[in-house]
């Protein structure tokens, strides 16, 4: 099946907002898992829709997971909340993969038509959690600049963040590892994200426009 080379550049304030958004919302599924023994391994940032990637906790090789396309936005062209997205991934993970429409970066792409899928109820688990993210994360006015609005598990100590840096015309992809200084890392990384030397060309990644390698920072 082909690659999905549909490189996102040019994204709007409001499709930022809500990638970010949604990536806020369902990180416990990282930890915690979506069904059985499925967990979210990613959320990749299109212009148009989302990319909830799943996997098994452990997995690492791309033909191992499998992304789940979700559109942004509704049938009435309102978007689409969070835990909507989370009831969608979580009935789809549940039942038999549906036939690939092709692959992204090595793994299996499935385009969702959220009118053929009845969204999973909440669990308890999700109630809760509302409660203690209200608490523990009040909305605030001012958001994290830059924005995170998408991630990927690449190994078990490396990850791929996608960041709103305003520098760029589109997501910059920074690759981390997850031992090390990470204190140091996180404090200066909206610095080092924002400087141009840094930036590189990665053609096997269409969720950004340019990739930065901190990984030995």
């Amino acid at each position: 099946m082909p690659e999905l080379d549909q490189r996102v550049s040019g994204l709007c304030g409001e499709t930022v907002e809500q990638q970010a958004y949604l990536t806020r919302f369902l990180l416990d599924y990282t930890v915690m898992p979506l069904v059985g023994r499925t967990f979210l391994r990613g959320v990749l940032p299109t212009r148009e829709a989302v990319r909830i990637v799943t996997g098994a906790a452990d997995a690492e090789a791309a033909r191992e997971l499998v992304a789940y396309e979700i559109p942004l936005s509704d049938d009435d062209d309102e978007p689409v909340t969070a835990p909507l997205v989370l009831g969608w991934t979580r009935a789809l993970a549940s039942g038999g993969l549906p036939r690939p429409d092709g692959s992204v970066m090595g793994m299996a792409l499935v385009r969702v038509d959220t009118a053929d899928v009845e969204p999973a109820p909440p669990a308890r688990t999700d109630r809760a959690l509302r409660v203690l993210r209200t608490l523990a994360w009040p909305f605030v006015e001012t958001p994290p600049n830059p924005a995170l609005c998408g991630f990927l598990f690449t190994g078990l100590d490396s990850m791929r963040l996608y960041l709103a840096v305003e520098e760029a015309d589109g997501l910059i992809a920074a690759d981390v590892r997850l031992t090390g200084a990470l204190t140091a890392l996180l404090a200066a990384l909206p610095a080092l994200v924002g400087e141009k030397e840094r930036w590189v060309a990665d053609t096997a990644d269409p969720h950004c426009v340019h990739a930065v390698d901190l990984t030995t920072w």
